[in-house]
């Protein structure tokens, strides 16, 4: 269930569980994320992407987007779309 890499996080905010990711690839609402860090490993489906603090529906190669996720993550996990 890997899938294909779409991007990494390179940051977190605890406070309000919200990843920031750079995209390497494409995203849209709907689409089903795989987290994997060092000590984690989870999927997240993706109801909000803000990029440059506006909502939006996808995201493209390039962004760095905003992501609310339910568990904490690490900086430099991997993310990848999953079906």
């Amino acid at each position: 269930m890997e899938g294909q890499e779409i991007g990494r996080v390179f940051n977190f905010f605890e406070k309000i569980m919200v990843a920031a990711i750079e995209i390497n690839g494409n995203i849209k609402l709907g689409d089903t994320l795989r987290f994997v860090g060092a000590e984690h490993d989870f999927t997240e489906v993706v109801d909000s992407i803000q990029v440059d603090g506006k909502n939006v529906e996808s995201a493209k190669k390039g962004d760095k987007v905003g992501i609310k996720i339910g568990e904490k993550i690490n900086k430099g996990a991997k993310v990848y779309r999953v079906e």
